[in-house]
């Protein structure tokens, strides 16, 4: 039987893509007979608090915790055959744990990413993080790692000028038992919505006057499910606070999804998760042709690629008017999602990280 540790950053069922690029395939594990654990740096209490104003010595507290974890849980990494990095073992600081699980213990160490981690990037109430960050540490690790697992062909170049072994592993969904019911698009006013965290609410500011312009011709709802409220300056906006439980309760009131983005370093390296939980439950979606955005969206088949403001209104209003079209494109990204995007289809990819 085969054993691997999971180092991760936050506890199990926290973190969405770390539930949707790790923690999704543990019944695929256990299918195959693969024993694993997952080991997180950042506590429940100390997640509750991290993003929040203050609590400076609580949070120092929950960091220095989540180093001792890393350092105590040395004991333990001879009996593993692989050892997962999920971005990194710790969120700051050099590669300390990575030179020694490699170097030291001599493990088999697969590195996953899922953005581009190595660009300097981090919100302004947090600026001062990236004196302790060090990313040129990325390249190092990428260069120890016995494979590396990236979410799109942009990180996947990145990773191939240091290291020859390099899976595509696309972020994906559960279409049997998650993402497993598809929208009805029956509803009397059209919902657009858009889904993130608050690290990536920026971005919306891309598509605020578009809104805005379309909200004097046409009367519909904006919803953002988030971790926090953006409050933005629009006549209908609804804030729905993200949980796990209604997730795909919440995902379902969008009649229309949208992702729009800079098309920035930082930006190129987003695996369009956004569109494929559109996709999975039948709701097309209007992006911005930056990244890996350009290779899930088939334009005007599921849904639509915008670059100008023009393109955005254009795309939307055309959506809202066409309750056929938003069935049809939805249907097509479900289709595109079962095919490329789920756990079925990637399941034997994801197994041959630990061949």
């Amino acid at each position: 039987m085969k054993k691997i540790l999971f180092i991760v950053q936050y506890p199990n069922g926290i973190s969405p893509i770390q539930r949707f690029r790790l923690e999704l395939y543990e019944k695929t594990l256990r299918d195959n007979n693969i024993d694993f654990r997952i080991q997180s740096f950042i506590d429940e209490s100390t997640r509750k608090i991290i993003y929040e104003k203050g609590y400076i010595f609580q949070k120092l507290a929950g960091v220095i915790k989540g180093f001792l974890r890393r350092f105590t849980g040395l004991i333990k990494i001879p009996g593993y055959d692989f050892i997962v990095i999920y971005r990194e073992a710790a969120p700051m600081g050099p590669p300390v744990f990575e030179w020694i699980y490699t170097k030291v213990f001599r493990k088999k160490m697969i590195f996953d990413f899922d953005d581009s981690i190595w660009v300097p990037a981090v919100s302004d109430n947090y600026k001062w993080i990236r004196i302790f960050k060090c990313y040129w540490k990325i390249k190092y690790i990428c260069k120890w790692a016995y494979k590396i697992s990236v979410g799109n062909m942009y990180l996947y170049d990145f990773a191939k000028k240091y290291n020859k072994n390099v899976l595509l592993n696309p972020t994906c969904v559960d279409t049997v038992y998650h993402h497993n019911i598809i929208h009805s698009h029956n509803a009397d006013k059209i919902t657009i919505g858009w889904t993130g965290s608050f690290s990536t609410l920026i971005y919306l500011n891309q598509v605020i006057e578009v809104l805005q312009e379309l909200e004097k011709n046409y009367s519909f709802d904006f919803i953002v499910i988030a971790d926090n409220n953006p409050q933005l300056p629009l006549k209908q906006f609804k804030f729905l606070k993200w949980r796990k439980q209604t997730e795909i309760e919440d995902l379902l009131k969008i009649d229309i999804g949208i992702m729009p983005l800079p098309d920035s370093d930082f930006e190129r390296g987003k695996c369009g998760f956004k569109i494929i939980q559109f996709f999975a439950l039948g709701i097309p979606a209007v992006a911005s042709p930056v990244g890996v955005n350009k290779k899930i969206i088939d334009q005007n088949i599921n849904g639509f690629l915008c670059e100008t403001q023009q393109q955005w209104y254009v795309a939307l209003e055309k959506l809202m008017a066409d309750k056929v079209l938003r069935e049809k494109m939805g249907i097509a990204g479900r289709e595109k999602v079962e095919k490329n995007y789920s756990v079925a289809s990637n399941a034997s990819n994801f197994l041959s990280l630990f061949a």
